[in-house]
């Protein structure tokens, strides 16, 4: 194997331009000439006393070895450079040497004198270097040298150095396990570091040496939830993963004691309200059942861990996502229906992965309930038809998953499987076949006409599985169908030589149960197959006949099983219940290998149990001493105060911003644990006073600022009075899982205006005796919503007279062409849906007064049930960065049988995506979207003819679309051209001195930029559509629309 390359390596073949290149004749080459020539040029350069020359080779022959290539015979002329002055060359020397050491140790020890005195390099690189090369000799003789090298680097001012002490520890462990203690002495140091860069590495030489000793942890617990944004992507898995351990063993499970949440916390936390019209009933039951129990509270910490990793699910790495994934999955409380409204989310794109596609129905087919179940049906209908089999497979198991669970859609499920077994795909139809057999078992009597219809695939049908399970479903059934079985086990007999083993076991049992129920017709058939039986080549199939034919048969000697054949054969079998393929997976941990696997796999280490009672929370506390609080604290506070008002009653020193997040949990919920968060939070600011120092005064202020601003969001706006307290349970919960919901990025970005409140200083806070939501993790409440300023609710006849305006092609004054919306009304919310609320909406196509940057969107309500409808108003929206919502103001009630249409602003920022938001009632909240069609994000420009052709000179060349489109012959009208036109998009008309050319101008709503359109209607031939625009993704969208609009 080594043969290939050294030929390769020596034909040069490698050399980069205005390099020498070696070994071009044949005979210098691997094969022909001895090992020790191969770098003889290399070896030279190391000689010389040239430290250039010296820094060309080290740089080669690190080339070499990032691309594969082996280097180690040139071991000793390397190693004898690592006592170079050049800093450069030394570098070099010790990535080589971190390479080879383990294979050349014997080489390696000769130099050790050389890499001790590496440590003592004033460059932290070649300190940190020397330590990875003295870590990396496998020699148990050095074990005392690397203990010392690494107690020395965990006490280096470098945290560079110190990181790489910790990735020296589980090193020096597997060489020697006897110094455990040390090394623990060693780690417990390392995980009282400040620095960001050490962390997730003492952390994984913690997990390697010692992960039973979670006493280490208890002091450095939220130092590391604090520290865990900042650390890189690598340390970020490995502490995520430790601290899901580490929380199993310390807090109390909140799955377990859900139904003690004070306040409904579960619902605080992800916004749940479908419990909400149950009542306080069951509440009280379940505070009955358990008198002896106290109500659950979140453990701060616990509270503190899950809100610090919530950022990482933005994180760019998938692995990070992944571990924040499994920690939310084992530590957060669960949630009934909390992924039910993002059910679209889980709909399956043509691109995806099979094994994505499989995933994604899976989730499907676990949300299916009463509601979305018609949705969900109508998903998997389009899925059949995919190029993909192993999918369709899954989809159609799918099916019958959804048919089993929800007993009202059973009937649909098995009509559209009959429908699939006349499918062109074999595989399609066997699969259904399969799936009809067990729904049919749960009411075979009612579907006496499927299995008819069954029984006549035998023919076509190829699968074995297919065959075996239409078999076995008549044979089950065959007093349903007495004159076709008896056919269908002839047809069987004839090619029962030639059949798979699986459907041969099934013609033998359907053989034996119409011995049984019918003997005169078949009584010959059964003998003659159990006679093909008795000689076949698979044992198992003879074993079977045997069997069956003293089961079935009468002897002379009267076998007592043979007059419980019947019983034996015909016995009633309880319906199969289609399960999950992923359902035993839970006790293996989210995202490990065993989990993939479903099997346990060597090194997986369990997840432990949640403790009974909660351990003592006060092992946490940090005392620090009151000489570290220095005088630069004090100026510091000093700095900050004017940014803080009198009101927010700051009584202590400052916190930082890693431990106001932490002291803010603890103040909420009471704890005891109190002075120690404040002491831990001035010890990280006395630790870190050097960076600060460095970062200089832009980074206090900034910080300031931000703790300014989280505080000020933290009051509760004035105008809301009793209003606000009593509905406190309710609203609280809803906005902060709605914030819960939202990306960490939406939250940093200052607030549109519509959102935006200020509130005055003498503002009253919320009150103190509010008791703790669980997992409330942004610790403010919402802002109130200002009101919009135009009226909310439009009279009916308004309604009607805005729908009756029509676009014309006579010259209007602009104030006065007001086109309404192309589209008509779309359906926000059905009525089913809504419990009898029904909504619709339209683009009126008239400028927003709250806004001129906002698409004005008129809201229809409709109450079709018996009760009115009170408090009708938009909840916490969860809207992509830069798209903003200035909502209607409340509807009071809406009567039984009466409509209301209210006006809205919506700032969709020049793009289609769609805006989320919820519709709330005082019972109930529903999720709904509004997305707009690209041309409903403009408005019309009016333009003479010159200014459009000059505005049209500056957008050529990318942003110019062309496309050549065939107008039917109703469309070559000038009244029906503009009209349909302006339909689908909110453009002006520019006077145009041809007839057969339309022109047409606009600028999009938020970023004012121009949109122009052409269309050269020609009398013969194909017509031509341009669209100019700076906006690209807008003009290629728009043409595609116009198209369509004048094609149709």
């Amino acid at each position: 194997m080594s043969a290939a390359p050294a030929y390769s390596e020596d034909k040069g073949g490698s050399a980069g331009p205005g390099e020498p290149e070696y070994g071009h004749d044949p005979a210098s080459g691997g094969i022909f000439s001895s090992d020790y020539k191969r770098h003889d040029d290399l070896k030279e350069m190391l000689d010389t006393n040239k430290d250039s020359l010296k820094l060309e080779a080290m740089k080669r022959i690190v080339a070499m070895i990032a691309r594969g290539k082996n280097a180690s015979d040139l071991f000793p002329a390397v190693v004898k450079n690592v006592a170079c002055k050049n800093i450069e060359v030394k570098k070099l020397v010790y990535v080589y040497l971190v390479r080879y050491a383990e294979e050349q140790q014997d080489l390696a020890l000769l130099s050790i004198s050389t890499f001790q005195r590496g440590l003592k390099d004033p460059n932290q690189l070649i300190r940190a270097s020397a330590l990875r090369v003295l870590s990396s000799i496998r020699v148990p003789i050095i074990v005392p040298i690397m203990m010392l090298a690494i107690k020395e680097a965990a006490s280096d001012m470098s945290p560079y150095v110190r990181k790489t002490a910790a990735h020296a520890i589980p090193k020096l462990y597997s060489l020697d396990s006897d110094q455990k203690d040390q090394l623990i002495e060693v780690i417990e140091k390392l995980l009282a570091d400040k620095t960001t860069l050490v962390a997730g590495s003492v952390v994984m030489a913690f997990e390697e040496v010692c992960p039973e000793r979670i006493d280490l942890i208890h002091k450095n617990y939220r130092k590391l939830c604090n520290l865990l944004i900042d650390v890189e992507e690598w340390g970020q898995v490995v502490i995520i993963s430790m601290l899901t351990r580490y929380a199993r063993t310390q807090f109390l499970s909140p799955t377990q004691n859900e139904s003690l949440l004070e306040e409904n916390a579960e619902k605080a936390f992800y916004g749940s309200e479908e419990d909400e019209a149950k009542g306080a009933g069951s509440e009280e039951t379940a505070a009955a059942a358990l008198p002896a129990r106290k109500p659950y509270v979140m453990d701060p910490d616990h509270r503190l861990l899950l809100r610090n990793t919530k950022p990482l699910l933005q994180s760019r790495s998938a692995a990070v996502v992944m571990a924040v994934a499994q920690l939310y999955f084992h530590l957060a409380p669960k949630a009934e229906g909390m992924f039910e409204p993002y059910l679209k989310s889980f709909y399956i794109r043509s691109t995806d992965p099979t094994q994505i596609k499989i995933l994604k129905l899976e989730v499907l087919t676990n949300l299916a309930n009463e509601t979305n179940i018609p949705t969900v049906l109508r998903e998997f209908q389009t899925y059949i038809r995919s190029m993909d089999k192993d999918f369709v497979a899954a989809t159609i198991q799918a099916i019958g998953r959804c048919a089993t669970n929800i007993g009202r859609v059973r009937d649909t499920c098995l009509n559209g499987l009959v429908q699939l077994l006349s499918n062109r795909d074999e595989l399609v139809v066997a699969e259904s076949v399969v799936v009809i057999k067990k729904l049919l078992q749960m009411q075979p009597a009612q579907h006496g006409e499927i299995i008819k219809h069954l029984a006549k695939l035998t023919d076509n049908i190829q699968v074995p599985m297919a065959r075996a399970s239409i078999l076995w479903l008549i044979g089950e059934y065959c007093e349903h169908v007495p004159r076709i079985a008896p056919d269908v086990l002839r047809k069987m007999a004839k090619s029962f030589t030639a059949e798979e083993d699986i459907v041969k076991l099934q013609v033998i049992n359907l053989a034996a149960k119409l011995y049984l129920t019918n003997s005169k017709q078949t009584k010959l058939l059964t003998q003659y197959v159990l006679s093909l039986a008795k000689y076949d080549q698979n044992y198992d199939i003879r074993d079977r006949a045997r069997f069956t034919r003293q089961l079935i048969v009468p002897s002379e000697q009267g076998g007592a099983l043979s007059r419980h054949a019947k019983k034996l054969f015909l016995a009633p079998k309880p319906a199969p219940v289609l399960e999950s393929s992923f359902k035993d997976r839970d006790h293996f941990q989210l995202g490990s290998l065993s989990h993939l696997l479903n099997a346990k796999a060597t090194g997986y280490q369990e997840l432990p149990d949640w403790p009974e009672e909660a351990p003592d929370p006060s092992v946490r506390n940090v005392e620090v001493p009151e000489w570290t609080k220095c005088s630069n604290r004090e100026k510091r506070k000093e700095k900050e105060k004017p940014f803080y008002s009198d009101s927010e009653g700051e009584s202590g020193p400052t916190e930082s911003a890693d431990s106001d997040p932490e002291s803010e949990s603890e103040s909420d919920s009471k704890s005891s644990s109190e002075s120690g968060s404040g002491e831990s939070s001035s010890e990280s600011d006395n630790e870190d006073q050097d960076e600060d120092e460095e970062k200089g005064r832009g980074s206090e202020s900034e910080q300031s600022e931000e703790d300014d601003k989280r505080k000020t969001k933290k009051k509760v706006p004035e105008g809301k009075g009793e209003a606000s307290s009593s509905d406190e349970g309710s609203d609280s919960s809803s906005s902060s899982s709605e914030s819960e919901m939202t990306s960490e990025s939406e939250e940093e970005q200052l607030e549109p205006a519509s959102w935006r409140r200020k509130t005055p200083p003498s503002s009253k806070s919320a009150p103190a005796t509010k008791e703790i939501s669980l997992l409330d993790l942004e610790d403010f409440t919402p802002p109130s919503v200002q009101p919009v300023s135009p009226p909310a609710i439009v009279s009916t006849s308004l309604a009607a007279d805005l729908e009756g305006l029509t676009l014309t092609d006579s010259t209007l004054v602009p104030s006065l062409l007001s086109p309404v919306s192309g589209i008509g009304r779309q359906e926000l919310l059905h009525r089913v849906a809504g419990e009898g609320l029904a909504v619709d909406y339209t683009f009126s196509r008239q400028p927003f007064s709250g806004d001129p940057h906002m698409v004005s969107v008129h809201i229809h309500f409709s109450n079709s049930s018996d009760t009115p409808i009170k408090g009708l108003h938009v909840g916490t929206p969860k809207l992509p960065a830069g798209i903003s919502i200035q909502e209607f103001p409340e509807i009071e009630s809406l009567a039984p049988g009466e409509s209301a249409t209210a006006v809205m602003g919506i700032n969709f920022c020049d793009s289609t995506q769609a805006a989320n938001f919820q519709l709330c009632t005082q019972t109930r909240q529903f999720y709904v979207s509004i997305q707009p069609p690209v041309g409903e994000l403009m408005a019309p420009v009016f333009m003479s003819e010159n200014e459009f052709k000059k505005e049209q000179g500056k957008l050529m060349g990318m942003n110019e679309i062309t496309e050549k489109l065939m107008l039917p012959d109703t469309c070559r009208n000038d009244h029906i051209v503009v009209q349909k036109v302006t339909a689908t998009a909110n453009l002006g008309r520019v006077p145009c001195g041809t007839s057969d050319e339309y022109r047409f101008a606009g600028r999009t709503l938020t970023g004012g930029s121009l949109v122009l359109l052409t269309l050269d209607a020609r009398p013969a031939g194909a017509a031509q559509l341009t669209v100019n625009s700076e906006k690209m993704v807008i003009g290629t969208m728009l043409v595609k629309d116009v198209i369509q609009a004048l094609t149709q």
